[in-house]
């Protein structure tokens, strides 16, 4: 556990150990949760499909393509529940396939006409 002030900084690093240095790491998707088992009921998105869902997040410069930095200011749920837990899930790509998902950034999904 981290313990952090409201609004403050929290900084997060991600690191795939693997001997093969042609490997990328993409942040896909964080996720909030009041909850330490559900992360879909009552959430809060900080990044989705690549998408920043929250203004403070920012992403940082890494010399290393299987190192992700980014952060994000602390915040708490309503009801002023004190823990906030988080649920990422990272991408792991060949460097240099820019046809993968880790190059793909943020996906938005089209959304379909709805018939008469």
């Amino acid at each position: 556990p981290y313990y952090v002030d409201i609004n403050q900084n929290l900084f997060l690093e991600a690191y795939l150990h693997s001997s093969d240095p042609n490997l990328v790491l993409f942040v896909d998707t964080c996720v909030a949760s009041p909850t330490p088992h559900n992360f879909t009921t009552v959430t809060y998105d900080i990044i989705r499909n690549g998408c920043v869902r929250d203004p403070t997040y920012a992403t940082y410069y890494s010399p290393y393509r299987n190192v992700a930095r980014f952060k994000f200011n602390a915040f708490q749920f309503i009801r002023n529940n004190p823990l906030v837990y988080l649920q990422c899930e990272l991408v792991v790509c060949r460097a240099y396939d820019y046809s993968s998902r880790c190059y793909q950034g943020c996906i938005t999904r089209s959304k379909r006409e709805a018939n008469s």
